[in-house]
């Protein structure tokens, strides 16, 4: 057991403000696990000028912020120097640094961590942010060993659904990854077969460690939910950003098929890249029309339409893991999604697959669905893997 960890929490700082994501939460979720163990715990920050380390205090404030439950404070005159920048990002790394129990400029990384963490601590990166040549240096200089989650490989096996000038950036981080780390945890084995082909070509592999992610239940709030919603006729749902891998279009496609007899459609995320085709398909939806976006909706609103609705369509065209699947059968819901081996993996025969080439049998499901009552067929509540199992895995040799 390591005498200390050290969770790089770069990107839970940059993405404060926002609709936290799959990988947001999984990052969120150590941060939970490890301020509630006894073994000491910090945390690192890589802020626009050097670095800031938070003990545990430190970390149960700034997860107090990420959550609401604590409002970020005002901003320091350093945070507004750099120009162009978010408000949320700049408020965050004001509260961060007031926050830090040691900070310190990139060159003198590694004398911090040598000063204020014990030797033979274990540095944990989650989020695929903050994976540089210096960071990982850096703990190796501290006598720290590298668990390093890596929760796809999409950008290399997909460059097409990337925003412009990410693949090789992606690439050079595996690289590094696989140079540097003592230890990868895979989120499924899909992931850690994908990864492990890759990098073998670059040389001796760490040790992996697979771990499917735990799934928390979210409470439906009703009351949550915007005005109209939910609609009064039996509904789908398709949750995530609106970017190509998650094959809205095909969706939209069905919807342009299926006519004036159609089932209401809600689009429940955020706009992301490289999608102006679809952005255009929505703006130019009618009002009146079956299919509504509605982003930036709150968990317990989005639960709500989840529970209610006929099913979640899922028709991404590549995941790491897939969360919105799983948390909709903890729900009770329906799910119809892509024939991708990492859902097979992860909830088998509990969803109903349909590959999107056929879209004549995502039709015939769709129309099916619509005229059966949501729940009908549950026969029993699925069981989705759960955080304890997978810190249990993770950390036993940790």
């Amino acid at each position: 057991m390591p005498a200390a960890r050290l969770l790089d929490l770069t990107r839970s700082l940059r993405r404060a403000g926002r609709m936290a994501t799959g990988v947001d939460r999984v990052e969120r979720a150590y941060l939970d696990h490890f301020v509630s163990d006894e073994l000491p715990a910090f945390g690192l920050i890589r802020t626009v000028f050097g670095y800031v380390l938070l003990d545990r205090a430190g970390m149960i404030a700034f997860r107090e912020r990420l959550s609401g439950t604590v409002n970020w404070g005002h901003a320091s005159v350093l945070s507004r120097l750099p120009k162009g920048r978010d408000q949320a990002l700049i408020r965050a790394e004001s509260d961060i640094r007031r926050l830090a129990v040691a900070r310190c400029l990139p060159l003198r990384l590694d004398r911090m961590l040598q000063t204020h963490l014990p030797s033979d601590f274990a540095y944990f990166n989650i989020g695929h942010s903050n994976l540089t040549e210096r960071v990982l240096q850096s703990v190796k200089s501290a006598s720290g060993s590298i668990d390093v989650m890596i929760h796809d490989v999409i950008p290399l096996e997909h460059p097409k659904y990337q925003r412009p000038g990410t693949t090789m950036p992606f690439r050079d981080k595996l690289q590094r990854v696989r140079s540097h780390a003592d230890r990868i945890i895979y989120n499924s084995l899909d992931t850690c077969q994908r990864a492990e082909a890759m990098m073998q070509a670059w040389g001796p592999l760490p040790r992996g460690v697979v771990a499917h992610l735990g799934a928390s239940a979210v409470v439906p709030m009703q009351a949550e939910l915007p005005d109209g919603m939910p609609p009064a006729a039996p509904y789908f749902v398709v949750v995530g950003t609106i970017e190509p891998r998650k094959n809205h279009q095909f969706l939209l496609d069905i919807w342009q098929e299926l006519g004036r007899d159609a089932p209401p459609l809600l689009i429940c995320g955020s706009r992301g890249w490289n999608n102006e085709a679809v952005f255009d398909r929505l703006d130019a939806l009618p009002a009146d029309g079956p299919v509504k976006e509605l982003p930036n909706l709150s968990d317990g609103a989005l639960a709500a339409l989840v529970a209610g609705s006929a099913g979640l369509l899922f028709p991404s065209h590549a995941e790491g893991f897939g969360l919105p699947p799983i948390e909709a059968l903890q729900l009770g819901t329906r799910v119809l999604c892509n024939d991708l081996a990492v859902l097979q993996e992860i909830i088998g025969d509990h969803a109903s697959f349909a590959p999107v080439f056929d879209q004549e049998l995502w039709v015939k499901t769709i129309e099916c669905w619509k005229n059966t009552p949501p729940n009908a067929t549950k026969e029993s509540v699925f069981v989705g893997p759960n955080w304890a199992d997978h810190f249990k895995t993770v950390l036993r040799l940790r």
